[in-house]
C-alpha cells in the first residue's frame, strides 16, 4: 500500500523503500475504529434494553421515543462546537475526553430510577460522544494522502454498524447472564472509560511526533499534505455553499435511516416479527454486520477505481446513488415479505447498501481546506444527529398513531430517495485533484 502511495505522488527514490515504510497511520484507524465499535454498543445497549425497560417504568411509545432521541440533543448541540474545539486543540485530547466521558454516563445509566433519570443519563451520553466522528475526519486530513482518505473514512464510520451488531449480541447477553440490564449498562461503561487511556498513550496529533513513524513513512505524509496543499494554491478551496447544503441534506436523510434503524429496530423485530430477546440480538448482530462489510467495500471500491483513473465525482456518485435507490426499493418491498427470515435476511441488504454512506466521512477531507475539516466535519454531524432527534419521536407517533411499523417503513423509503438528491448534487469541481 505505501508503494502505491510513493508511485502515485512520485515521492522516494525506489520502491522497496516505501515498501519499508511503518504503518502507524492504519494502526491509527485502527484504535479509532475500535473507540467507534465500543462507542456504538454503549449508544445501542438502550435500544437493545428497551422492551426490558420499558416494562419496568410503565414507558408509553411516545415516552421511549423522547428517551431514545434525548442522546442526540446535547449530541447535536455539541457538534459544531466540538468540531471547532478540535481545530484548536486537535483530535487527540478530545477523543480520550470523550471516551472517558461516554463511558462514565452509560455505567451511571444503570442507576436510574425512571424515565426522567435515564433521559438525562441520555444527555450526557450524547454529549459526550460527540467529539469522536469530527476527530476522526480530522485524523483523515493529517495521517493520509488524498487515495488513501476513503478507506480511512470507512475503516472509522464501519466500527459504526459492528458495534450495533455486537451491541446487540453482546448486551442481550448480558442481561441475559447477569440478570439485570443495570449491571449489564455498568459493566459496559466501566469497560469504555479503560479504552480512554488506550487512546491517550497511542494517538498523535502530528505524524512527527508519534514515536512509531518511520522516517519513509513520515516522508511519505509529508508528500502528501505538500499536493495537497498545492493543489489548495492552485485553487479556491472553500467548500461551496451548494455542496456544503448538499452534503447536509444527504446526511440528515441517511441519517434518519440509521438512526431509525438503531433505536427502533430491535423494537420492530420484537414487535412485527415476534422475536424474543436472544432471537433480537442475533438478528441485530445480522444485519449490522452487514452494514459493517457494506461500508469497508465502499472505501477499498472508490479508493481502488481512483487508482484506475476515474473522475472522484462519478466514483461517489455512482456509488452512493445507486445504492441509495436500492435501499428505497428495499423498504418498499420488506412490508411484502411475511416470513421474519426473509425480512431479516432483506433487512441485511439494506444495510450493505445504507452504509456505503460512509464515504460521506471522506467529504471533510476533500472538499474543506485542512485547517477547517473539524468544524465541517461537525456541522455534517450536526445535520445527521438532528435527525438522531427526531426520528425516534417520529417513529414513536407513527406507531401511536397507527398501530403499525408499515407507514414507519415508507417514511424510510422516501428518507432513501431524498439522500440520493441530496449526494447528487454534491460539486466536486475543486477537489477532483486533491
Amino acid at each position: 500500500m505505501a508503494g502505491l502511495d510513493h508511485a502515485h505522488i512520485g515521492i522516494g527514490a525506489d520502491g522497496i523503500a516505501a515498501q519499508r515504510a511503518s504503518q502507524v497511520r492504519w494502526r491509527i484507524f485502527g484504535i479509532v475504529f475500535v473507540l467507534v465499535v465500543i462507542n456504538l454498543i454503549d449508544r445501542v445497549t438502550l435500544s437493545i434494553a428497551m422492551p426490558t425497560i420499558s416494562k419496568e417504568f410503565s414507558l408509553e411509545p411516545a415516552m421511549q421515543g423522547l428517551i431514545l432521541s434525548a442522546f442526540f440533543w446535547s449530541y447535536a448541540l455539541l457538534q459544531v462546537p466540538g468540531g471547532w474545539l478540535i481545530d484548536r486543540f486537535g483530535p487527540r485530547a478530545l477523543i480520550t475526553g470523550a471516551t472517558v466521558g461516554w463511558g462514565f454516563f452509560q455505567a451511571i445509566a444503570g442507576m436510574a430510577t425512571g424515565g426522567v433519570s435515564l433521559l438525562i443519563s441520555r444527555i450526557g451520553l450524547g454529549a459526550a460522544e460527540a467529539p469522536l466522528f469530527p476527530a476522526g475526519a480530522k485524523l483523515n486530513s493529517i495521517w493520509l494522502s488524498p487515495k488513501e482518505r476513503a478507506r480511512g473514512a470507512v475503516l472509522v464510520d464501519s466500527g459504526a454498524p459492528l458495534g450495533a451488531a455486537f451491541g446487540g449480541v453482546i448486551i442481550a447477553w448480558l442481561i441475559l447472564s447477569l440478570g439485570s440490564w443495570r449491571t449489564a449498562f455498568v459493566v459496559a461503561g466501566i469497560a469504555t472509560i479503560l479504552l480512554g487511556y488506550l487512546a491517550w498513550w497511542y494517538l498523535r496529533d502530528e505524524p512527527a511526533d508519534h514515536p512509531g513513524v518511520s522516517p519513509n513513512e513520515l516522508a511519505l505524509i509529508k508528500a502528501s499534505a505538500h499536493v495537497s496543499q498545492t493543489a489548495q494554491d492552485d485553487r479556491t478551496r472553500a467548500i461551496t455553499p451548494r455542496s456544503l447544503a448538499a452534503i447536509l441534506v444527504g446526511r440528515m436523510s441517511w441519517a434518519m435511516i440509521n438512526f431509525g434503524l438503531l433505536t427502533w429496530g430491535p423494537s420492530y423485530l420484537a414487535q412485527a416479527r415476534g422475536f424474543d430477546l436472544k432471537q433480537m440480538g442475533g438478528a441485530t448482530f445480522v444485519i449490522f454486520l452487514s452494514g459493517m462489510f457494506g461500508s469497508l467495500t465502499s472505501g477499498f471500491l472508490v479508493d481502488k477505481l481512483q487508482e484506475r483513473g476515474m473522475r472522484r465525482a462519478t466514483v461517489y456518485k455512482t456509488a452512493l446513488g445507486v445504492t441509495g435507490f436500492g435501499v428505497m426499493l428495499s423498504f418498499l418491498v420488506l412490508p411484502q415479505i411475511a416470513d421474519p427470515v426473509g425480512a431479516v435476511a432483506l433487512l441485511s441488504v439494506t444495510l450493505f447498501l445504507l452504509y456505503f454512506g460512509s464515504l460521506y466521512w471522506s467529504f471533510p477531507a476533500i472538499l474543506a481546506p485542512k485547517e477547517k475539516v473539524g468544524i465541517v466535519g461537525g456541522a455534517m454531524n450536526f445535520a445527521g444527529s438532528a435527525s438522531g432527534i427526531a426520528i425516534p419521536i417520529i417513529t414513536g407517533l407513527i406507531l401511536q398513531a397507527t398501530g403499525a411499523y408499515l407507514m414507519v417503513l415508507y417514511f424510510f423509503a422516501g428518507c432513501a430517495a431524498v439522500y440520493v438528491i441530496g449526494t447528487l448534487l454534491i460539486d466536486f469541481q475543486n477537489a477532483e485533484k486533491r
